[in-house]
């Protein structure tokens, strides 16, 4: 068996903070992937610093190959402790997940994990064992693909403490929202960004303490195609075409461009049909060639695509509204969520013609409009962790 995750994380700060006292950190080794999630005693600066400090004393050690007990070990001990109640300064949770389907979970004083299969809440079993001390509760599992972990800071449970709920949200209510809310597919941010949004109604807009969900989805290596301009020379559009269809039947494919959609129902001797239906009247509509997922306009539509990416690169500033705007059926939205949830690896087939449609054949390629924005796009889906390859032709 060989699987992948997909990470990540949404956090409030603590009203009238700059920093936040919670810090996630995203370990990726050839063997496994790992999510740190530390949390830091108070808030503002101080907590940034202990929770700084414990995600990276995890990061650098994992990276260099350590195992999740000899982390522990090290962060228990660096770390201080509050002279007067003996409480440390950090708590933490880390998942580790390897590639062969292994999973360790160590859970120090943070709220518990809540781990969805098959559409079913996990009880995660308690299985304490002290380390330098302080008593750790871990779990050891085999993952599957579908799997879904969330994993958060107490700033949740607080939400809503003394106003809308008089003990906070509780973790049993918690795990029946995200229960509720979960579906295959969807993004972690999607689930992250549910359930901090929700957090943050709680606290009336004014976090009374930091708060931070972090979510991990286990899942098949998922192959993404997109195709974009013609050849340089013409008798390599069949090349370019065959190598843009190969792959087996789960690999995703997007054609971006009037030209490159016309060369591709050319080549498969399949008819391009095009909508003349808006979904947004500042793109081109949509077309549609069998066997391939998605046919769009190409400058206009890829540009949106990017903006959009570049938007959920940042998920301090990401919302609900935003995923609103990604279930739209216009073609940018489409291409942004078939990248964001329907992929783990992008190939781009970029062909290297000149359009004299859009800019002056004389300039060098890499001024050339197209070049410009299959570069802008690879930056982008890479700041979201996709792994991106180039064929040019």
């Amino acid at each position: 068996m060989s699987i992948t995750t997909e990470m990540a994380s949404r956090s409030l700060n603590h009203v009238g903070e700059i920093l936040c006292g919670d810090q996630v950190q995203f370990v990726h080794r050839k063997d496994s992937d790992i999510l740190v999630l530390a949390d830091g005693m108070g808030s503002g600066v101080r907590a940034n610093m202990l929770s700084t400090l414990t995600s990276q004393i995890f990061g650098k050690m994992l990276l260099e190959g350590a195992s999740l007990e000899e982390c522990v070990e090290t962060v228990i001990e660096t770390l201080p402790a509050d002279p007067r109640t003996g409480v440390s300064y950090s708590t933490f949770t880390v998942l580790q997940i390897f590639h062969d389907g292994r999973g360790i979970l160590f859970e120090y004083e943070n709220p518990g994990c809540i781990f969805i299969r098959d559409g079913e809440l996990i009880r995660i079993p308690r299985n304490e064992q002290i380390i330098s001390g302080k008593v750790i509760n871990t779990f050891r599992f085999t993952a599957k693909v579908g799997d879904s972990f969330l994993v958060m800071t107490d700033g949740t449970i607080h939400a809503g403490l003394g106003s809308f709920m008089s003990f906070g949200w509780p973790w049993e209510d918690i795990a029946d929202f995200a229960l509720r809310g979960h579906s295959a597919g969807q993004s972690p941010l999607r689930e992250a960004v549910r359930i901090c949004d929700t957090c943050n109604s709680l606290y009336s807009g004014e976090p009374g303490d930091d708060t931070t969900v972090a979510c991990v989805h286990v899942t098949n290596r998922k192959r993404l195609h997109l195709m974009t301009g013609p050849a340089r020379n013409k008798a390599d559009d069949e090349k370019m075409v065959r190598a843009f269809m190969s792959g087996d039947s789960t690999v995703r494919r997007i054609v971006s461009g009037g030209t490159s959609a016309e060369i591709v129902s050319r080549v498969l001797n399949r008819p391009l049909n095009v909508s003349i239906e808006y979904d947004d009247s500042d793109l081109p509509p949509a077309g549609t060639i069998e066997g391939i997922d998605l046919v769009t306009e190409g400058v206009l539509t890829l540009a949106r695509v990017i903006q959009i990416l570049k938007e959920y690169a940042e998920p301090e500033r990401i919302d609900e509204q935003f995923f609103k705007r990604l279930d739209e059926p216009n073609p940018a939205s489409r291409i942004a969520r078939m990248i964001i949830e329907d992929s783990t690896e992008v190939c781009l087939f970029v062909g290297t013609a000149v359009n004299s449609a859009y800019q002056n054949p004389d300039l060098p390629l890499e001024l050339g409009l197209r070049m410009n924005l299959t570069k802008q796009l690879s930056e982008a889906m890479e700041a979201i962790g996709k792994e991106v390859e180039h064929e040019y032709y």
